[in-house]
């Protein structure tokens, strides 16, 4: 028989269960964290902030509620090892696994490295010996199962690279960290700057990335790659936009927090909903900030429909057309150097006029996707114009939100979230737009001054070499959003490296020209073989023709005068002394005359 008490009974059980469990925060499984700083550097001059940010990021994660949290600082080579190996084992079953670093960190022939505190680098080959890689520091936080993040404040100016001794000429030693894509899925690797470029110790304690790390990273429901969205913004607010943090790596669809949101029990159900659209905007603004194809395909999917997926539609237009652009100005160089190639070897007329035709066409196509580039650049300048737009209205709306809101709404988002969101929707200023397009310009290496600000003349020149050396027709005079996009959609070098006389391009960098022996550097800046000096043949000049001298005949006088016909003693001679010649003094001297 049906127990129809013993059934309320257990009903009612769990009822008040599932109640209980309603109110209490949302499980977030295992968390570790592994915390290193490394300021007592005993071959370069100290660092002051990494020991203080190590120790911020460690009282944040543990008032965060983390299971482990391992802090040191000023950890040697062995030291180093050993904590990551002790991480490992702590990360084995863990759902979330984070490595925080502060210190010297460096790019060598594009792999990066952390450098422990007793480092020498004498030669650039002891970065393998002496050195932390970073892909060993990616295999500890590797058995995580649902994040996996590193974030590293390593990008300072490195003393070491100014006195080390290179062995190879042309391995590269490059300014900050290198640009890094995992290979792991659910893995962020954080930079405390773009790479290729170095972060700023701030004026205080500690850096301004820690700073902006411990205000937003812990809030709890905050998904991370929000959370490293207002990081972003803070830094660049706070630096002058001369320093900006950047994120590599992706996440699914899922939130992804550090702290877990804490549940709302039964009775607050009634309360309204967050608003769709902010959610929106910030993923937008996210997927604006990475700037590629796949973050934009991944906002699509997320918010297939609205205002924002109409933005994220254009800006997908816009790489299409740059891809087709960059795609069509091959095909036409190909077609010409395959004219040119034809013309040269004397080929048929027909094969001629056929490649002829294929480049006139190639041309074609290219002018043709250059000006459907420029008419999806055009919109989506457009789109972000009403978007602002559109952002300065939800300012005013967020504003008298926040002013009339309750202690329930308070209570139910982050303290600083309503101040982050009001200072998204204000824009940039045109200051901070020009410094950004500025830094963008030197990281393609088409402006060599400061970015200060000023959009003077050394800056529409550098940006119209960048429209020379892209294929582009960006108007020169002002430093807008839509050149700023346009530029960030370059990778790499965009401006030839110009370098001195003596010097050559490798890479990013100007190397000295060593000419081989025997060959000496020529005015075009190449090395050319010495000549060998060879005998100059010289014509003789006719010598004046020597004739025999005439002898002359001495007459020498007598050394004692005597009269004529007369002896050494003053007698006359006679007749026969005469005849013997004793008259001269020859004779006289001989002993035959007297």
């Amino acid at each position: 028989m049906f127990n129809s008490r013993g059934f309320a009974r257990w009903c009612g059980f769990f009822l008040a269960a599932a109640l209980l469990l309603a109110c209490e925060p949302a499980w977030a499984g295992k968390r570790v964290a592994l915390i290193i700083g490394n300021s007592v550097y005993q071959n370069v001059p100290p660092l002051a902030n990494p020991i203080n940010d190590g120790a911020i990021m460690a009282a944040t994660l543990k008032g965060a509620g983390f299971d482990v949290v391992d802090s040191r600082h000023d950890l040697s080579a062995v030291e180093a090892r050993r904590a990551l190996r002790d991480f490992s084992d702590a990360a084995r079953d863990a759902d979330i696994a984070v490595v925080y670093y502060a210190g010297h960190g460096m790019e060598v022939d594009g792999a990066n490295y952390l450098i422990p505190v007793d480092a020498k680098l004498e030669r650039d080959t002891d970065v393998y010996d002496e050195a932390l890689s970073l892909d060993r520091v990616l295999v500890a936080v590797e058995p995580a199962k649902q994040l996996r993040l590193v974030i590293l404040d390593a990008c300072r100016d490195n003393p070491f690279a100014k006195q080390m001794k290179r062995t190879v000429a042309s391995r590269a030693i490059g300014r900050g960290l290198a640009q890094i894509e995992p290979t792991s899925p659910n893995m962020l690797i954080a930079y405390s700057a773009k790479a290729g470029s170095t972060a700023l110790d701030g004026d205080t304690k500690n850096s301004p990335f820690t700073i902006a790390l411990a205000k937003h990273l812990a809030t709890p429901g905050l998904d991370v790659r929000r959370a490293f969205g207002f990081v972003r913004d803070d830094v660049l607010k706070a630096t002058s936009n001369r320093q900006e943090p950047f994120v590599y790596g992706s996440l699914g669809g899922d939130d992804v927090p550090l702290v877990p949101a804490p549940a709302r029990a039964a009775s607050r159900a009634s309360e309204p909903a967050t608003n769709p659209q902010a959610d929106a905007r910030r993923d937008y603004e996210l997927a604006l900030q990475i700037g590629n194809r796949a973050a934009f395909s991944a906002f699509l999917a997320q918010y297939p429909d609205g205002f924002y997926a109409s933005l994220a539609k254009l800006q997908l237009d816009k790489i299409a057309a740059e891809d087709a652009r960059i795609a069509a100005t091959d095909k036409a160089k190909q077609a010409e150097q395959e004219r040119a190639r034809l013309a040269a070897e004397g080929a048929k007329k027909e094969a001629q006029v056929k490649a002829e035709a294929d480049a006139k066409a190639a041309e074609q196509a290219r002018l043709v996707a250059e000006k459907a580039k420029q008419v999806a650049q055009d919109q989506a300048a457009a789109a972000e114009r009403n978007r602002a737009d559109k952002a300065a209205d939800t300012q005013i709306v967020a504003s008298n939100a926040a002013t009339d809101g309750d202690s329930r709404a308070a209570a139910s988002s982050p303290p600083d979230k309503a101040t982050n969101v009001a200072a998204l929707t204000a824009g940039p200023t045109p200051a901070d737009i020009t410094k950004s397009v500025q830094l963008e310009l030197r990281r393609v290496g088409c402006l060599s001054g400061a970015a200060d600000g000023d959009w003077n003349a050394a800056s529409q020149r550098s940006l119209s070499s960048f429209n020379r050396n892209a294929g582009m027709k960006l108007d020169v005079k002002t430093a807008s959003t839509d050149t700023l996009d346009a530029i960030r959609q370059k990778q790499s070098r965009v401006c030839p490296l110009v370098c001195e006389h003596g010097y050559k391009a490798d890479g990013d960098h100007c190397t000295r020209i060593v000419c081989a022996d025997g060959t000496f550097l020529n005015d075009d800046n190449e090395c050319e073989k010495r000549r060998a000096s060879r005998p100059v043949a010289k014509r003789d000049r006719p010598e004046a023709r020597q004739f025999p001298q005439a002898k002359q005949a001495i007459v020498r006088r007598s050394q004692t005068p005597t009269g004529p016909a007369q002896s050494s003693t003053g007698r006359p001679l006679t007749g026969s002394e005469r005849a013997l010649g004793c008259n001269s003094y020859q004779a006289i001297m001989s002993g035959v005359c007297p």
